[in-house]
């Protein structure tokens, strides 16, 4: 047996990532780069190179490949893990982290069909199809050392045990992807792939412009997280790689709340 830190290293492991390139996605990306993995970026275009070169300007040679898909289509995700293998016969995927997910808000009784609809593929749908199709690969390949064949770590949401305000299809979403996780988690923590979620609280990030910018609602909010303030990307570095690594072998179904207290009020 080695090193407690030893635990932790993702050297040798390939991670596949949705929702890389800016906020709490791209801060665990790095984290798991920072830990020895390589990165499979999946993105809707090749033009954001930022998270690319932060992972490769990281000393010890990181990998990063960008691949192209419209994770808001479900063709385009039935056909992208299938068509990745295909292409790269060798590659061993060990980590599947599911962070893109968008937000519409509206008053529920005008939300509209179509917000509801994309909010759902891309939050949920898309979700079950890659932790799916990464799953089924992960059961085709032998298992490491300790046993295991992968980890997929999904984003929930504290709207996976609250319900919100203005956001239906968000709450419905985030509530599937815990649920989803357990019921993963179910099937395959005996198999040597571990299922794990992490719920962020709120943090400061380009998709809660909307409540930061309303003076009263930030209040509030503030007033009852007891960390005292509103979390930071750089706050889901260390889950993430715990959760990638063999430091939480035995450690499946969970939904992990990374909120300041939040949900201990």
């Amino acid at each position: 047996m080695g090193s407690v830190l030893e635990l932790f290293s993702l050297e040798g492991k390939t991670a596949l990532v949705t929702g890389g390139t800016r906020g709490i996605g791209q801060a665990m990306t790095l984290a798991l780069a920072e830990a020895g993995a390589d990165i499979i970026l999946i993105q809707r275009d090749t033009s954001n190179t930022a998270t690319k070169s932060l992972i490769e300007s990281l000393p010890g040679s990181r990998k990063c490949t960008i691949i192209t898909a419209d994770l808001s289509s479900a063709e385009s995700v039935r056909s992208l893990v299938p068509d990745l293998l295909s292409r790269n016969p060798s590659i061993r995927i060990d980590i599947l982290l599911n962070c893109a997910g968008i937000q519409r808000r509206h008053p529920s009784q005008k939300f509209p069909d179509e917000d509801w609809n994309d909010v759902l593929q891309v939050n949920l749908s898309t979700v079950f199809t890659l932790c799916r199709d990464v799953g089924a690969y992960m059961l085709s390949q032998s298992p490491d050392s300790r046993g295991q064949r992968g980890a997929i770590i999904n984003v929930a949401s504290l709207l996976s045990f609250q319900g919100g305000l203005t956001v239906p299809a968000y709450a419905a979403s985030k509530g599937g992807v815990a649920q989803l996780t357990k019921a993963l988690s179910n099937e395959w923590a005996g198999q040597g792939i571990n299922v794990n979620a992490i719920a962020p609280g709120y943090i400061a990030t380009d998709m809660n412009t909307a409540i930061i910018n309303d003076e009263n609602r930030a209040g509030t909010i503030l007033a009852r997280i007891p960390a005292g303030r509103w979390g930071k990307p750089e706050d889901f570095k260390g889950v993430v790689v715990w959760l990638a690594s063999a430091a939480s072998a035995y450690v499946s179904g969970e939904i992990v709340t990374v909120d300041g207290g939040w949900m201990g009020r």
